[in-house]
């Protein structure tokens, strides 16, 4: 269960998840000012959100070994969902992009559905599912519109 007193988010923590968010919207941007590159540049883009995805779950994995506040059923939980997200990613780069784009777009409110799951079960920090939120809907909209840059 999360406490209800509000804590800020770790500077570091703070720094490296928006610094994460650059290249999101870098690449985005870049798929629109730059059309005659616009393939290359969501191409990458929509690696980047593979590789995030992947780490994101992983997220999982590590409060399964960490967290004392778990049950056995909900540390296999954990355990099992930990990797889903790198399955999605994995899946998603052998697709075509319009498909990748939704395929990734999926798993990061999947991702998110989980977190908000786990945050009812046990302590984490105040400040985490609000950050991840916050995270995940810049990497779903620069996805988007790396997409729709596309068209």
């Amino acid at each position: 269960m999360t406490t209800h007193t509000s804590e800020p988010t770790p500077f570091t923590v703070a720094l490296l998840g928006y610094g994460g968010l650059v290249p999101f919207v870098g690449l985005s941007l870049l798929s629109w000012w730059n059309p005659s590159h616009a393939s290359f540049w969501h191409a990458a883009l929509y690696d980047y959100g593979a590789v995030i995805l992947s780490f994101i779950g992983a997220l999982h994995w590590g409060v399964a070994m960490c967290a004392s506040d778990l049950t056995d059923a909900l540390r296999r939980a954990c355990y099992r969902w930990s990797v889903v997200p790198a399955l999605i990613a994995w899946v998603a780069l052998c697709l075509p992009t319009p498909l990748a784009t939704v395929l990734l777009v999926v798993g990061y409110v999947a991702q998110y559905g989980r977190d908000r799951l786990l945050v009812r079960q046990i302590t984490l920090p105040t400040w985490y599912l609000p950050f991840r939120l916050r995270l995940s809907s810049v990497a779903v909209l620069a996805l988007l519109a790396g997409e729709w840059a596309m068209r």
